[in-house]
């Protein structure tokens, strides 16, 4: 999967949208907003949790925390990260380049409200040197995800 599944799935569904591959990595949301220049919040981190025996994706902007009240509130359950080994198993990206696109189907995907604060957001896209430019509705829209409030 990962950069290749990425590339598969904008030619598919939005073939508007550049993968921009960058010479630098861009796996840390710090390294990712100083190479597009701009601001941290700005970046669309996606975080791998463990929902029941169910493994789900939360994007949100980069400087945001999960609120753990809210987060059980939403999902009746605490959460948890994935450990670094099963973030590629599960999701087909590497730590750094994990996204919503190209992944398998039965991963359920979920936006945080943090991401309407922007008109354009940056998620990675399958690689630790890759992105996209996108609008969060947009991204929200092409990947099927449910929009939570799980973030402070």
């Amino acid at each position: 999967m990962s950069l290749e599944s990425v590339k598969a799935f904008f030619a598919e569904h939005a073939p508007d949208i550049a993968i921009i591959e960058l010479e630098t990595s861009t796996a840390t949301v710090a390294e990712a907003a100083a190479a597009h220049q701009v601001e941290p919040a700005q970046i669309a981190k996606t975080l791998s949790l463990k929902l029941g025996d169910a493994v789900i994706l939360l994007v949100a902007r980069g400087d945001a925390r999960l609120d753990n009240r809210k987060y059980k509130d939403q999902f009746q359950n605490k959460p948890r990260m994935l450990d670094f080994d099963s973030v590629l198993e599960a999701t087909g990206h590497p730590v750094g380049g994990v996204c919503p696109f190209g992944v398998a189907d039965h991963l359920k995907i979920y936006c945080d409200v943090s991401l309407k604060a922007f008109e354009e957001v940056l998620p990675a896209a399958g690689a630790v040197n890759s992105a996209v430019r996108i609008n969060p509705l947009r991204l929200a829209e092409l990947t099927n995800a449910v929009w939570v409030d799980v973030c402070q």
